[in-house]
């Protein structure tokens, strides 16, 4: 699954996705789900993007209570289930990210925190699917979910699932709205290739979202 990422390049976006900047986007070293933050879709003439909440609503949900289950959706059920086959087919979005966090199981009562990044890029994104929920009282909440697929050799040691990061000339056909059938897209839902990402362990300070800092990323020496 994907728990936790981090986007603290926020000043990169503009460029990196051919986006205007919004003013106020904040950088994040521990986002957490239930947090708002910038997805990048499709609107009518371009891409643009907008703020969501981690934790997908689906519109005909009768409440809000499901946001917190739905951090993640498995590419192998994602066109079949009914959280997500409208969403997959009609509302898809990049969810722009530095890296993430992973937690490998280990012989201690903790679980040990990995921080994953791909090794020859910067900034990147995740393939992510969005909706829009009407509130009791009337107003729109939008939120989104990150797809994961089976991991690549390296996340394999820690974990059996990975978050589906797009290639750059991927990100384009994925959000391209004409793609609405599964042998459109189906193909993007890949792991990323082995030997692609950086992990290393950290301190287990990024339990807490509380703690947000560029300390997080600091590589941890196990005994």
């Amino acid at each position: 699954m994907c728990g936790r990422y981090t986007l603290y390049e926020t000043e990169d976006l503009a460029e990196r996705f051919g986006v205007d900047l919004p003013e106020d986007i904040h950088p994040s070293y521990n986002v957490a789900p239930s947090q708002t933050m910038p997805v990048i879709v499709n609107g009518t003439d371009t891409k643009h993007i907008e703020f969501m909440k981690w934790g997908l609503v689906p519109a005909w949900a009768k409440d809000s209570k499901m946001g917190p289950k739905l951090i993640n959706a498995r590419s192998e059920s994602i066109f079949d289930k009914p959280a997500w086959r409208h969403v997959i087919r009609s509302h898809r979005c990049l969810v722009p990210a530095n890296g993430f966090y992973e937690w490998k199981n280990t012989n201690t009562a903790q679980k040990q925190p990995y921080y994953i990044h791909p090794k020859e890029r910067q900034i990147f994104s995740f393939a992510g699917v969005w909706d829009s929920w009407r509130t009791p009282d009337g107003e729109t909440l939008k939120t989104y979910s990150i797809i994961t697929t089976e991991p690549n050799h390296e996340i394999s040691a820690i974990h059996n699932r990975m978050p589906v990061i797009l290639y750059q000339e991927e990100e384009l056909v994925w959000i391209d709205p004409t793609n609405n059938h599964p042998e459109d897209i189906a193909p993007l839902l890949h792991p990323y290739e082995d030997d692609g990402l950086e992990l290393y362990p950290i301190s287990q300070d990024v339990n807490s979202p509380a703690n947000n800092s560029p300390s997080l990323l600091q590589p941890l020496a196990l005994k």
